[in-house]
C-alpha cells in the first residue's frame, strides 16, 4: 500500500512538472516575432500598383475646368453612377444675308437612322444644332427641348443676342460607343448651350442632373445615391438636383453628402443662378439648399 501511493505521489509531481515547463516555455509570438534588421518598404502613389494590383475604378473626369460650351452632367448606369459630359460648340457663322435666306429656321438634326433623324425647324431665325454621341429617343428629344428652352433663356437673359439664329452648333456626349438615353441631362444640355451663347465657364467643380420642360420646370430623376457617388469620385464638390430630389439627397449616408454643396432647383432659372454664378460669396452652405 505504501509503495503504491509514493508511486501515486511521484506520478502528480511529474505532471505537474510538465504544465510549469509548458507556461513557462518561450511563447508562439516571440518564436515568430520580425527580426530587427528587417526591410523597411515604402508604398507611394507611384509603386501602390505594385501592391495592391490595378485601381478597380478609373476617373471620368475630362477637365479640370470645363471650357465654355462643356458642362458635367450626371448619369446612372447598370454599373451605378458616371459623370457625362455635354460638350457644344460652332460649326459655322452664318452671315447677315444668309441669315436672311437661309432655308431652314432653326433646324435641328439628330444623327441617327433616317426615321430617327428627322429634323425639327421651330420658327425664329436660322440656326441649327446638329446632336450625336450614340443618344437613344428620350435624351434626342431632350436635346431639342433643351434648344427651345436655351433660347427663352437666352431672351430673358441677354436680349439682343442672336447667338442662336446666327450660327450652325454640334452638340455631342462623348463615349460615343456607349450607348446613352434618359432625360435627366435635360438641364445640362441647356446649360451647354447659353455657356456656348454667353461666351462663359460654369463655375468649377459643378455637375448637375435634372429633366427639363419647355416651360423650364425641373423634374425629378433617379439614382440621387449612385449619382452624388460618382459626383464625390470625381471631385465635383457642387451639385444641382430637382427639387423634388432634395428629400432623397438628405436622407444619404453624411460620409457621401460630407464636401458637397447642394443646390435644389425647381425651375431652370434657379439652376443658371448656381451654375453662371462666380462669387463664392453666393454659394450655399455644404449640404444645404442654395437656390
Amino acid at each position: 500500500g505504501k509503495e503504491e501511493e509514493e508511486e501515486a505521489k511521484e506520478e502528480e509531481g511529474e505532471e505537474e512538472g510538465e504544465k510549469t515547463s509548458t507556461t513557462s516555455g518561450p511563447s508562439p509570438n516571440k518564436e515568430r516575432a520580425i527580426p530587427r534588421a528587417a526591410q523597411q518598404i515604402e508604398v507611394t502613389s507611384e509603386n501602390l500598383i505594385d501592391y495592391v494590383g490595378k485601381p478597380l475604378f478609373t476617373s471620368d473626369r475630362l477637365y479640370e475646368h470645363t471650357p465654355v460650351g462643356v458642362v458635367m452632367g450626371l448619369a446612372f448606369n447598370q454599373l451605378g453612377g458616371a459623370t457625362l459630359y455635354i460638350e457644344t460648340t460652332v460649326v459655322d457663322s452664318l452671315g447677315h444675308e444668309e441669315e436672311k435666306a437661309g432655308p431652314f429656321e432653326d433646324e435641328i438634326v439628330i444623327e441617327g437612322p433616317k426615321e430617327k433623324g428627322a429634323a425639327a425647324k421651330p420658327a425664329g431665325g436660322s440656326g441649327s444644332l446638329h446632336v450625336t454621341g450614340q443618344l437613344g429617343d428620350v435624351m434626342r428629344e431632350s436635346s431639342q427641348i433643351a434648344y427651345t428652352v436655351a433660347k427663352g433663356v437666352l431672351r430673358r437673359k441677354a436680349p439682343g443676342n442672336r447667338f442662336f439664329q446666327a450660327n450652325a452648333l454640334h452638340m455631342h456626349v462623348p463615349e460615343g460607343a456607349t450607348p446613352k438615353d434618359g432625360p435627366s441631362a435635360g438641364v445640362t444640355m441647356v446649360t451647354s448651350l447659353l455657356s456656348l451663347a454667353l461666351g462663359k465657364q460654369v463655375r468649377k467643380d459643378l455637375a448637375m442632373t435634372g429633366e427639363i420642360t419647355l416651360t423650364g420646370r425641373v423634374l425629378p430623376i433617379g439614382g440621387v445615391r449612385e449619382k452624388a457617388i460618382s459626383a464625390k469620385r470625381e471631385n465635383a464638390s457642387t451639385l444641382i438636383f430637382p427639387r423634388a430630389n432634395q428629400r432623397d439627397y438628405e436622407e444619404l449616408p453624411e460620409i457621401i453628402r460630407d464636401g458637397i454643396e447642394a443646390h435644389f432647383a425647381e425651375t431652370y432659372d434657379e439652376v443658371y443662378d448656381v451654375a453662371f454664378s462666380s462669387s463664392s460669396a453666393e454659394a450655399a452652405a455644404p449640404g444645404e439648399d442654395g437656390s
